[in-house]
């Protein structure tokens, strides 16, 4: 069971989340959308700490599951926790995916495949602008003021 809040934030606050998104960020996050390849900020970034949703600030996957697909896309063999990243199926664009979205605030973050590395072979792959990242020390950034396990530092 996970410490973090997973409730949605009330329509006010995604509201004020909303207004804080570029009109990129609004277009992958709540609507889909898919940034291109080999362009994202986080694609090459190599620093310890945690990735977490851009919306709402949830922790979602950890550097030390990072790994080069090769793909364009930061892609993650695990999230931080299974209860954070909700799964979809995805019919859109004429084949069948596994989008996934985050669990507390639904936000697209991208999809999974099942061709990831050991030990999950699985592959998370995300658009950097659906995602925030905290270097392992600092603490989360806690948008919806909910206190409690987004107080404490990324670790």
């Amino acid at each position: 069971m996970t410490a973090f809040d997973l409730s949605p934030p009330s329509d006010a606050q995604r509201q004020t989340l909303i207004a804080g998104l570029n009109a990129d960020e609004q277009r992958v996050l709540l609507h889909h959308g898919t940034e291109a390849p080999f362009c994202g900020v986080f694609l090459d970034n190599k620093q310890d700490g945690v990735y977490g949703c851009r919306l709402c600030g949830l922790p979602l996957f950890r550097s030390s599951t990072k790994f080069d697909s090769g793909t364009g896309w930061p892609s993650f063999f695990a999230p931080f926790d299974p209860a954070h990243v909700r799964e979809i199926r995805d019919a859109s664009h004429g084949m069948i995916r596994t989008e996934i979205v985050c669990a507390r605030c639904d936000s697209h973050l991208g999809h999974v495949f099942p061709d990831g590395p050991p030990p999950t072979h699985e592959r998370h792959c995300l658009n950097s602008v659906s995602l925030a990242f905290t270097p392992n020390g600092q603490p989360y950034p806690d948008p919806l003021q909910r206190g409690g396990a987004e107080a404490e530092p990324a670790a």
